[in-house]
């Protein structure tokens, strides 16, 4: 009895570690421009059976603790700012801006983009480049963004409008299954699901030009989870103490 109460103590105590490191996580990220917040869910350990069922009486079980059974991702969308940044872009609705490297793409909700070096395209903030936008900047004076992605631009010394390009915007059977691999940037997973372009963009989902998507983090929320979650990390290290004490017990009675 006293092994299963400490081993449950102790599994109750790495559970809520991990907790308190996920919303630890989220608070650092509250001001995190499209940054969408973690969720920790616990699983009961199976338990050991101490007498089985029978007609008329069930069995009885003791349980052995809890585990991690996952972490996901919250998607739903966080507050549009204005930045006045012609080259900021957020999306209204479902979706993620591709970027890549060259060879792999990765995807995301972070919208601050720049020119890249030659003046044809746009990057993010670790140089990868935006997904469907080759055309020349240089030549424009100024450049306006659609809400389907579209890219026109006004050329330096007059004339028609020019097409610099359409900005992709993929989506996944189920965006919460998408790995975090860091800066803001996420990995398809088979969770996930592959990507595909997204439908309805310019209708259902639209894009916005000079404003960022801010962190979908509810701070009061997660203040009042750190409270809960160090009130049960301090009740299991309680569980473990009363069993420490109950064993001490145990063997002085050979005095």
């Amino acid at each position: 009895m006293l092994l299963r109460s400490l081993g449950a103590g102790v599994s109750g105590l790495k559970n809520f570690q991990s907790d308190l490191d996920v919303i630890g996580n989220n608070i650092a990220n509250v001001s995190t421009s499209g940054y969408k917040k973690a969720r920790i869910n616990f699983e009961d350990l199976f338990s050991q059976q101490l007498q089985g069922a029978s007609a008329n009486k069930n069995a009885i079980d003791v349980g052995l603790g809890s585990q991690t059974g996952s972490i996901d991702n919250i998607v739903t969308g966080g507050t549009i700012n204005q930045t006045g940044n012609p080259y900021d872009l957020a999306i209204n609705g479902e979706g993620y801006f591709t970027v890549t490297d060259g060879t792999t793409n990765y995807y995301t909700r972070a919208g601050d983009f720049k020119l890249n070096t030659n003046g044809n395209g746009l990057v993010n903030s670790q140089g990868l480049s935006l997904v469907g936008v080759n055309g020349n900047f240089n030549g424009v004076s100024s450049f306006t963004v659609a809400p389907n992605g579209t890219i026109t631009g006004v050329p330096t010394g007059g004339g028609a409008p020019v097409n610099l390009g359409t900005v992709r915007v993929d989506t996944f059977s189920n965006p919460a299954g998408l790995e975090k691999v860091g800066n803001s940037l996420y990995r398809q997973t088979a969770a996930s699901g592959p990507a595909a372009q997204a439908p309805g963009v310019g209708t259902s989902t639209t894009l916005q030009q000079g404003a960022l998507e801010g962190s979908n983090v509810d701070l009061t929320d997660e203040m009042t989870n750190l409270i809960e979650a160090q009130r049960a990390y301090q009740a299991n290290a309680r569980t473990i103490l009363t069993a420490d004490q109950i064993l001490q017990e145990l063997v002085g009675l050979k005095r």
